[in-house]
């Protein structure tokens, strides 16, 4: 199996196959990865995100604008749902890697869903690569 890197409908890049893709290599190509983690409310999604980067820091998340944002957003909350799913978080140990966060949403809550439903919808046809969510977790 092939890994083609694509840009819409055309071919950027084709990698080796994909069980000897070099890391080094993925990083010349992505300037970053794109990762939406999705979960319960409080399900502890920022903790798992902590110890996948190998940190206690607490991440720093921007706005749409790039603009830095309180991380207290991200403060477990009853009121799940209060935050902008299109915030972007990252560790400075990891700039690598730009979060977002579902911020949970439960069953029979449809609004929690539609939001992120659309937010993946629109994500999957930014025209630069860079703006597409790579991964769904």
């Amino acid at each position: 199996m092939f890994l083609q890197v694509l840009a819409g409908a055309q071919r950027v890049h084709t990698l080796l196959p994909s069980s000897v893709v070099d890391p080094l290599t993925l990083s010349n190509i992505f300037e970053h990865f794109r990762i939406l983690i999705i979960g319960r409310a409080n399900a502890g999604k920022t903790t798992i995100l902590q110890r996948v980067c190998k940190t206690r820091e607490d991440p720093d998340i921007y706005d749409n604008a790039g603009k830095k944002i309180d991380s207290a957003v991200l403060m477990a909350s009853r009121e799940h749902g209060v935050h902008d799913i299109e915030n972007e978080i990252v560790f400075r140990s990891n700039p690598g890697f730009i979060f977002h966060d579902s911020r949970g949403f439960e069953a029979g809550g449809h609004s929690g869903f539609d939001k992120v439903n659309n937010f993946i919808a629109r994500r999957s046809q930014e025209k630069r690569l860079s703006d597409r969510i790579h991964v769904i977790w």
